[in-house]
């Protein structure tokens, strides 16, 4: 089974686009999963701008590449987060964040998402990966006690905001996958379930599988495809690793991100504890086709020597075959 290998540009977005294309071409990726941060992807350009869309176009034909899917984390994360403060100030365009009034950042963040799909669509994308942001990601603690009304209410409020959105999504025949992480309103097994019913599963409402993101708080990977298996519409690379010494946790202590005393790190794929192996059998079995997209996030270790070393990985576990018919037939029934 061949599926593309992309390079996600989130955590290159310092760079010019022209310029991570040229690196990504050189290295022998397939394609990009395009940011719309920096200078990458301007989503509401792309929508309306027939030149703007073609220069991009443009640049990732000269380094032979294509484009598999696009990224709006940032600007999806202000759709239906609250507290809106100077955190999302520092990730959001002035066009989004405007004077700050809460609302009206969410207002035109959503509008934003739409953009979003608009160009994806125009770019011949069917996939749009991201973040939804969360109401009640503040009671995650749950303490002081957060009552069932609470948590019911921000299933709702994040169907209320997210349903028009995914309305331009199905005109433009584009499918939004969420992330599941920490800070959304999907963050583990059981929030995915509850989030997937609150919106109907709308078929334009998908999963962005990343297993980094579950093995610090101790959740399986492969059990999470299997479940999930019609809902994962896109699939990041990258790891997590776990240094619980007794002093340091899984929250991180408000520690800056490299600081070896957070407890866990993302670091280079085939470098910490997510076991790939299994996780490339599964998706053969399930018979995801989509893209493995490298998303560099490691501090500890130079970008230009690890993203291809994480390349060079992940094209030796594609070689992994799929399994036989009788199998998968068998799998099909679990």
């Amino acid at each position: 089974m061949t599926r593309p290998i992309t390079l996600f540009t989130g955590q290159w977005a310092d760079l010019p686009f022209e310029e991570v294309a040229r690196l990504a071409g050189e290295w022998g990726f397939d394609g990009l999963e395009i940011a719309c941060w920096g200078d990458h992807l301007d989503p509401r350009r792309a929508a309306e701008d027939d030149n703007y869309l073609q220069g991009r176009l443009d640049i990732l034909e000269k380094n032979n590449l294509q484009v598999f899917a696009i990224a709006n984390h940032l600007t999806g994360q202000a759709v239906c987060d609250d507290p809106i403060d100077e955190r999302h100030q520092g990730i959001l365009s002035a066009e989004i964040w405007g004077d700050g009034d809460p609302e009206g950042v969410r207002r035109r963040a959503a509008e934003s998402m739409k953009d979003t799909a608009r160009a994806a669509a125009r770019l011949g994308v069917k996939t749009v990966t991201g973040f939804t942001g969360s109401s009640i990601w503040k009671a995650v603690a749950m303490f002081p006690p957060a009552s069932q009304a609470m948590i019911d209410a921000g299933y709702q409020d994040f169907a209320d905001r997210w349903n028009p959105i995914l309305d331009v999504f199905e005109e433009e025949g584009v499918r939004f996958a969420l992330e599941v992480h920490p800070s959304e309103i999907a963050y583990d097994y059981w929030t995915a379930k509850r989030t997937l019913e609150a919106i109907g599963h709308r078929k334009s409402f998908g999963l962005n599988f990343d297993p980094s993101h579950f093995i610090w708080q101790d959740l399986d990977p492969v059990m999470f495809l299997q479940d999930f298996a019609e809902h994962i519409l896109h699939v990041h690379v990258k790891e997590s690793i776990r240094q619980l010494d007794g002093r340091n946790g899984r929250l991180g202590s408000h520690l800056a991100w490299a600081d070896p005393r957070r407890g866990w790190d993302f670091v280079t794929a085939g470098h910490g504890n997510v076991q790939w192996n299994r996780i490339f059998r599964t998706l053969n079995a399930i018979g995801y086709d989509g893209p493995t997209s490298i998303e560099w996030e490691d501090a500890g270790m130079d970008r230009l020597i690890g993203a291809p070393q994480a390349l060079a990985m992940v094209q030796e576990l594609a070689r992994i075959a799929p399994p036989a018919a009788a199998f998968d037939a068998a799998f099909a029934t679990r």
